[in-house]
């Protein structure tokens, strides 16, 4: 990626959108970061200055569509016209669907699901008529697979990958130049395990293979420098949900009822919140300090994915061989 692209990275403040900020930051890029936790952001700026790149904290709540307007009206104005748009941000809770109270569900929905449609109009709003730019979602296996205990996550995933569609077949069909792909992702040490709202018996984690946000971080990256692929699939596990839902969603749902509420809890202690859980704040603002991008999972968190580094290298050498057709086609014409 060329010096000095403008990339805007909501739910930057932690996890994945903290990553994949410092990520465009090495490629020296300015990097607007969105989120609503003071303490987060501030040290997320850091890390993307240390990382070569331009930082621009803005703390906004992602389901407030005026603000995130706002927002995307500062970085215009502050940092110049944005090239890449990253929509991260979500909120979730940890519950059979029984227990989610209407208020619960609706706040979970209005920052996961309408913080990325937000976003995106923000980002169209601005990219459409240069006629240029990127758009990332960033998704999950659960947009395609829904589990047990994450009625609402799930719920909002989907919908962003039917939302996602559909705004791409508007642009192809307006023979834009502006590009939104998405990215599903597997599970990853963030630190919303220790700060969602939950009411399990124990406290929650990430489905066992765990993966590092940096991976993911890499991918999106990728994807930005890459557009014309609609979707991209990371890690083995996502590839093989996917593939599995695909083929046998009916023996996936049994497999998923028997196994998945035992591996979304970790084997020991007890549930409930530590604090007060990440819904209605930003947990970095109710405690006073920053948690940084990885969650509690370091011991066991693979910091490379085997498949992506595979389907990379199948990309490079297929992108190398479109260009030599291309180079050969263009010696015919002209020879």
């Amino acid at each position: 990626m060329s010096p000095r692209k403008v990339v805007v990275v909501t739910g930057a403040s932690a996890g994945v959108g903290r990553a994949t900020a410092v990520e465009f930051a090495r490629t020296g890029a300015a990097v607007a970061l969105l989120a609503r936790g003071v303490e987060g952001l501030d040290g997320a700026a850091g890390e993307v200055r240390d990382a070569g790149g331009t930082a621009l904290p803005i703390s906004v709540d992602v389901a407030d569509a005026d603000a995130v307007e706002a927002a995307a009206q500062r970085v215009e104005r502050e940092l110049g016209p944005v090239d890449v748009w990253v929509n991260v941000a979500f909120a979730s809770v940890f519950a059979p669907f029984t227990q989610v109270t209407p208020e619960e569900f609706r706040r979970a929905t209005e920052v996961t699901y309408l913080g990325f449609v937000w976003g995106t109009r923000e980002a169209l709003r601005h990219m459409v008529p240069r006629d240029r730019g990127v758009i990332v979602q960033v998704g999950s296996a659960l947009a395609y697979r829904g589990i047990p205990l994450q009625s609402v996550y799930c719920g909002a995933k989907h919908a962003i990958q039917g939302f996602t569609e559909s705004v791409r077949c508007e642009l192809l069909h307006d023979r834009s130049h502006v590009r939104i792909t998405m990215v599903q992702m597997p599970a990853l040490n963030t630190p919303q395990f220790d700060w969602v709202l939950n009411r399990l018996p124990r406290r929650p984690q990430p489905v066992p293979p765990i993966f590092q946000p940096e991976v993911a971080a890499r991918a999106i990256r990728r994807s930005a420098e890459h557009p014309r692929r609609r979707e991209r699939w990371v890690g083995a596990p996502t590839v093989g949900t996917l593939v599995a839902n695909a083929v046998a969603p009916g023996l996936l749902d049994r497999y998923l009822a028997h196994s998945a509420y035992d591996s979304q809890q970790r084997p020991t202690g007890t549930g409930g919140d530590l604090a007060p859980p990440n819904l209605w704040q930003a947990r970095d603002g109710a405690l006073g300090h920053d948690h940084g991008t990885h969650g509690s999972f370091d011991d066991v968190a693979k910091g490379e994915s085997g498949q992506q580094r595979l389907a990379w290298g199948v990309q490079g050498v297929l992108s190398g061989v479109r260009r030599g057709l291309e180079w050969a086609h263009g010696r015919r014409r002209h020879g």
